[in-house]
């Protein structure tokens, strides 16, 4: 049976990559154990010395941004995107874009015995999945071999009938499916940039390394999978949600995790490899000041925290604090920051009579509007931009955060605005590059630390 499912939803793709996976142990309790992962940048699939800046930042990767920020919006307006019905289609369809993506990826085992995949990590969605033959509809080309569920002596699917199958619907925020004659439960994930997947919703052991599994894993068998996943295999989703892998996780090694992205190959400032470190001793590794999660019931499985002030070279923008006061979510997986617009525009101006001083502004490219003549390297003397959260909290922002080259021409800050009826405020992956940040989900809150990937 094929499947075609299209739809605009919320989705962050964070694409998380590992080479090398570590447990941690020091003789701690089941509960104070982590899991530490390797992360590399995704366009790490890609060769390097063929690749520039200008490929990876493009206007096109720019857009598909956009349109993940579009869907989060109308995800706080209760716009009602769900419900959809799939359709039947009778040839596949394209395969993901082959292109590197800007985020990034992590590497697991799932089945007995383990086959491993590449998969993203997303904290804007719950449902992990991966690709599975036989792909009766479509499957993007990936860097790792299908997952065969006929390899796995430990691989079953879900009947429509049972619970898991009924928890689809908020975790997705479509009901599920039923497929006719075999009576498998069929889940539907789709994501802000037009990205889907569809398949069997399934369980089996998750390898996060040779010794730590997990037993009954409850994932997507990934049968129609098209979209932005670069050459990954799939998600691993770290949303708030019980059907998330970080909730799956949780009962054993506690319900937090952190990570600390590394920068691009295309910023000034190349940084050390990153991480992702699952589990409630993973936050004692960094002296983070973390400010309160915020607790949204339009969308409970996002991050969400209140930004309280933008300081610029020290100074605040001088505008109301009101301004602030709007949805803002911490994600991984959107690139570019979003503020709504009169924070933007207060921003822009004090960033622009600094640096314009020294460098001459020029036309910007998609949505980023300040942008400046010459190469990123060639800028310094950036003046920092302090994000400042409720509690003190803070993400004190450098050239390596804040400017991104478009071109061998074109340098603009990597900060959009937010515009329309429903302004939100997005601090997107490239402001959290070697940043360690806290997710401590069992105490409601989130912490920033500097130097997370030294």
């Amino acid at each position: 049976m094929e499947f075609f499912f299209c739809f605009l939803l919320l989705s962050a793709h964070l694409l998380l990559a590992s080479s090398l996976v570590q447990f941690q142990d020091n003789g701690l309790t089941p509960k104070q154990v982590s899991i530490h992962l390797e992360v590399h940048h995704g366009q790490s699939q890609l060769n390097h010395s063929t690749t520039s800046s200008l490929e990876f930042f493009s206007p096109k990767i720019l857009e598909k941004d956009e349109q993940r920020v579009e869907a989060i919006r109308s995800r706080f307006s209760n716009k009602n995107l769900s419900n959809i019905k799939p359709e039947l289609v009778s040839t596949p369809l394209k395969s993901g874009l082959s292109i590197g993506s800007g985020n990034y990826y992590v590497k697991l085992g799932v089945g007995t015995p383990p086959q491993y995949s590449s998969l993203i990590v997303d904290t804007g969605s719950s449902l992990s999945w991966l690709q599975c033959q036989p792909c009766k509809g479509s499957c993007h080309p990936q860097v790792d071999p299908l997952f065969n569920p006929s390899r796995s002596k430990t691989f079953k699917k879900f009947p429509c009938s049972s619970p898991s199958c009924s928890s689809l619907k908020e975790s997705t925020l479509n009901d599920p499916g039923c497929e006719v004659g075999s009576g498998a439960c069929v889940y539907r994930e789709a994501y802000g940039d037009s990205s889907f997947s569809i398949g069997y919703l399934s369980q089996d052991v998750l390898s996060l390394t040779p010794s730590e599994t997990l037993p009954g894993f409850v994932y997507g068998c990934g049968q129609n999978n098209q979209g932005l996943f670069g050459k990954s295999s799939g998600i691993l989703g770290l949303g708030h949600d019980k059907l998330s892998a970080l909730a799956q996780l949780s009962t054993k090694y506690g319900y937090a995790f952190s990570y600390c992205l590394p920068t691009s190959f295309s910023a000034s400032k190349p940084s050390k490899g990153g991480y992702l470190s699952i589990g409630s001793s993973s936050l004692a590794k960094s002296p983070f000041k973390f400010t309160p999660m915020v607790k949204n019931p339009k969308i409970p499985s996002l991050y969400s925290i209140d930004l309280t002030a933008i300081t610029v070279a020290g100074r605040p923008l001088g505008i109301a604090a009101s301004s602030y006061k709007v949805p803002t979510i911490v994600d991984s997986g959107t690139v570019i920051t979003r503020l709504p617009m009169p924070v933007y525009t207060a921003l822009k101006e004090a960033f622009v009579k600094i640096m314009s001083k020294k460098y001459k502004p020029t036309e910007g490219i998609s949505i980023l509007d300040t942008c400046f003549e010459g190469r990123a390297k060639e800028i310094v003397n950036v003046p920092e931009i302090g994000m400042i959260f409720q509690g003190g909290a803070a993400l004190p922002l450098n050239g390596h955060n804040t400017l991104i080259e478009l071109d061998e021409k074109t340098t603009c800050l990597a900060i959009a605005g937010s515009s329309g009826t429903n302004p939100i405020a997005i601090i997107g992956n490239y402001q959290q590059q070697t940043f360690n940040v806290a997710f401590d989900i069992s105490n409601s809150k989130i912490g920033f630390a500097p130097a997370g990937c030294e």
